[in-house]
């Protein structure tokens, strides 16, 4: 075993690498940038060593700077997590020249299976089956035309580089191809730098379910399957393993596929073979097709570690060190069930909009698995992916570790951005899912069910007031009064409307409630407040800010009619950046005429594009940005001409 790493990463994955690399006794270095100078893998780590700006560009992406930091520190070698280098052969090659040890494939593996369109023909001569489509070399605009038209529609333009979604675009007609080529084209030249695409036949009730592997250069075993078809534009939410209505003769046909994949290029390490499997009549033998291999450990990983009871860290820094494979194909097998959730600073009920913020409160469940790079107090940066945590539960049937699930995310709570929180949980209690009806296209079909608000509750308004009183402290807080009730006017605040609540002290251990929705009684038990009977929903208050957490939780702010700006509400007419990002493009002029939710510009953050809309018909009165600007949230972008009814 090693005596010291270096975790070429940050956030929840370097924390989860750190963590099982100390339990075997090896020292850990930790690299971060001047916005993770005290992140939580940073304080975790034996050592940390800065290695440059916020940008990725400028730190985590700098090969040359995360070897050298390496050999300073003596670090024998280099665990590179997910994402950034981790599948750069140019960096595995380059950390060998140094002496070090690289915690995964060899670069020939990852070359292999890095161009989606080569990594298919390799797994067609390697037995394994593949989607119908077109995966060559010639990228004329006439000729994928062409060959969308022989695969039959509907199809799935996707990158020969990367994934996470970025550069992939669903057609349905021949009509709407050259559009969506040139979409995906200039996504994928973003994210990956390189604008080649593959097209193949789009499976019309998809399932994505993929399997882990694990080899050591000579030998390959597989450690079941995970679901992840509950997806958000290619983005998985939440994964389970097993498979809901996987057979033995299924889960057999897939293993075995997905090993001679990783047999064909000699595989080390952790790796994740992705199928896309026809859904619309059970799962077949002859109804899996190979998308990707990813030469990494995944996102969710955590669920196979449920079932299988595998720390697969600890594997890959075994066989990294020279170790045969732990276990055999035989020793491995599948106990009970686990789902993973993944908890992200985005807004559900805008399009889930990527959000910034301080967390200024985090809590999970004691009884879960939280897999998290931040706590309280920490800043959710724009200059990476906004994920907050991976919440991990796992149970002897589906339906118990379901139940888990939605108990879980009920008793998370998170204050200070928002989140996707409520959307995940709305997500667990779907009747479809919940009886392992799943699919790509779950979500797209339900999002707005999934994500609309849920209205604000009289008991809920009971909770912000009695949080924001401070009451929820201590009983001593509690007046009472001998000729009537002392009574306290509170006012909260929620997106320009306001809700007057007056609580009354009844008695020392009773408060009457007053709000817009009606009239709430709560009681101080036991050392909590206590309504009809059962536990008030948990709330806190933070400076002028209070949170109810729950299923329907939501964020006030405390309303003071004399601390009340007069200033004027904002120009409605003005465009405004949503958040931090670069200005990707800017498609309209001074003096054009726009129509209702036509893009007016593309603001390039978190990792994705955004598409910012006119709100109505009119003229572009003043761009105020140009292609490339760094502009902060709430900054002015465009701004269109008043309207006459403005103007009177």
């Amino acid at each position: 075993m090693f005596d010291a790493i270096l975790v070429a990463n940050r956030g929840e994955i370097a924390c989860r690498v750190i963590q099982t690399a100390q339990a075997l006794g090896v020292r850990c270095v930790a690299v971060y940038s001047d916005a993770d100078a005290s992140a939580r893998h940073v304080q975790m780590a034996d050592q940390a060593v800065h290695i440059g700006g916020s940008a990725p560009a400028e730190s985590y992406l700098r090969a040359d700077v995360v070897i050298k930091a390496a050999l300073d520190t003596g670090a024998q070698a280099i665990h590179p997590g997910y994402g950034f280098l981790s599948e750069n052969p140019e960096f595995v090659e380059a950390v060998e020249a140094a002496g070090v040890t690289f915690i995964g494939p060899s670069a020939h593996a990852i070359r292999s299976m890095g161009l989606k369109d080569a990594a298919k023909s390799l797994m067609e001569t390697a037995g394994v089956p593949v989607v119908p489509g077109y995966h060559g070399a010639d990228q004329s605009d006439d000729l994928l035309a062409e060959k969308a038209i022989e695969i039959g529609y509907p199809v799935l333009i996707k990158a020969v580089a990367g994934g996470g979604g970025k550069g992939m675009r669903l057609v349905e007609s021949e009509g709407a191809f050259v559009a969506a080529l040139e979409s995906a084209r200039s996504e994928a030249k973003t994210a990956f730098g390189n604008s080649d695409v593959l097209v193949e036949k789009f499976v019309t009730k998809p399932r994505h379910i993929e399997i882990q592997v694990f080899g050591d250069g000579k030998d390959a075993v597989h450690l079941f399957e995970r679901d992840c078809s509950l997806q958000r534009r290619h983005q998985k939410v939440i994964e389970e393993a097993p498979a809901p209505g996987m057979s033995a003769e299924v889960r057999a046909a897939m293993g075995e596929a997905a090993v001679r994949a990783a047999k064909a290029i000699n595989y080390s390490g952790a790796g994740t073979v992705e199928f896309i499997v026809d859904g619309s009549d059970g799962l077949r033998e002859d109804g899996f097709w190979f998308m990707e291999m990813n030469t990494r450990l995944q996102v969710e990983h955590p669920v196979t570690e449920a079932i299988t009871g595998v720390d697969l860290v600890e594997w890959q820094l075994r066989v990294a060190a020279g170790a045969s494979l732990p276990k055999s194909q035989e020793e491995l097998t599948i106990e009970g069930h686990a789902f993973e959730a993944r908890l992200y600073a985005e807004d559900a009920a805008r399009d889930f909009l990527p959000a910034t913020g301080r967390l200024t409160h985090l809590m999970f469940p004691n009884d879960v698995r939280a897999d998290t790079g931040v706590r309280s107090g920490d800043d959710i940066s724009p200059f990476y992916d906004p994920m907050i945590a991976k919440i991990t539960v796992h149970g002897p049937t589906r339906a118990v570790a379901l139940s888990k699930l939605r108990s879980a995310l009920a008793q998370t709570e998170v204050a200070g951005t928002v989140t996707n929180l409520n959307f995940l949980h709305a997500l667990a209690c779907h009747k479809g899912f919940a009886s392992g009806e799943v699919d790509t296209g779950l979500i797209g079909r339900d999002q707005t069910m999934l994500t609309e608000a849920k209205p604000l509750s009289a008991e809920i308004l009971a909770c912000a007031a009695i949080s924001a009183a401070e009451l929820d402290k201590a009983k001593s807080q509690l007046g009472f009064s001998l000729w009537q009730p002392l009574a306290r006017r509170i006012v909260l605040a929620q997106d320009q409307e306001h809700f007057i609540c007056v609580l009354r002290f009844v008695t020392s251990t009773q408060v009457e409630v007053e709000t817009p929705m009606g009239q709430v009684m709560a009681i101080w038990q036991n050392g909590a407040w206590m309504s009809k009977g059962s536990p008030a929903l948990r709330a806190t208050k933070l400076s002028d800010q209070v949170h109810v957490f729950g299923p329907d939780g939501a964020s006030f702010t405390l309303f003071d009619p004399l601390q009340q700006s007069s200033g004027a509400s904002g120009d409605t007419n003005v465009v405004l950046a949503p958040m931090p990002g670069v200005v990707k493009s800017v498609l309209v002029k001074n003096g054009q005429k726009v129509t209702l939710d036509q893009s007016l510009c593309t603001l390039e953050a978190m990792k994705m594009e955004h598409s910012l809309l006119s709100q109505r018909v009119g003229e572009v009165a003043e761009v105020y940005v140009s292609e490339g600007d760094q502009v902060e949230a709430g900054a002015a972008l465009i701004r269109l001409a008043p309207q006459e009814s403005d103007t009177e």
